[in-house]
């Protein structure tokens, strides 16, 4: 058994002449993800990998998280402006002996993707997470494998 969870960025801001790539979070991002990573690590939720968009807004939500855990982090091109190949790309690709896999992207992206996994998430909000259990024991066989959505968070 894997388990997968989503996290859209938190909420960011766009100062002016700033590109979409380079926006960093705003005052209410950082306090929602210090607040929902200090949650999930006080719920004991297992995470082994954390992967995130080089974008800024989901750097800084991933490295929030990340060091609650006391782990390093990765970051995918594919999660900036993903598709839901660019997501099922990254997942068949994770190395097995993660159990349990953190992705931080962009919505309509992960919106879209959560949605093919589980009819039960309509939109993401910032900081959103979604864990889901995928009954396999390769992530190369997550698109075939049953996925069930045992939670979704938000600040």
């Amino acid at each position: 058994m894997k388990t997968l969870i989503l996290v859209r960025h938190a909420k960011s801001d766009w100062p002016e002449d700033t590109e979409d790539f380079d926006r960093p979070l705003a005052e209410r991002g950082i306090k929602d993800a210090t607040e929902m990573a200090k949650n999930l690590f006080e719920k004991e939720l297992k995470v082994d990998y954390f992967l995130t968009s080089p974008a800024k807004r989901t750097v800084e939500t991933c490295d929030i998280f990340s060091k609650k855990y006391g782990k390093s982090f990765e970051t995918a091109e594919k999660l900036y402006h993903p598709s839901e190949k660019n997501f099922l790309s990254v997942i068949l690709s994770l190395d097995d002996s993660n159990e349990a896999v953190a992705v931080f992207s962009h919505n309509n992206g992960i919106s879209n993707f959560a949605n093919s996994l589980s009819e039960d998430i309509v939109h993401f909000p910032t900081c959103g997470v979604a864990l889901y259990n995928i009954d396999c024991e390769q992530w190369s066989n997550f698109e075939n494998a049953e996925k069930k959505l045992v939670a979704f968070f938000k600040p």
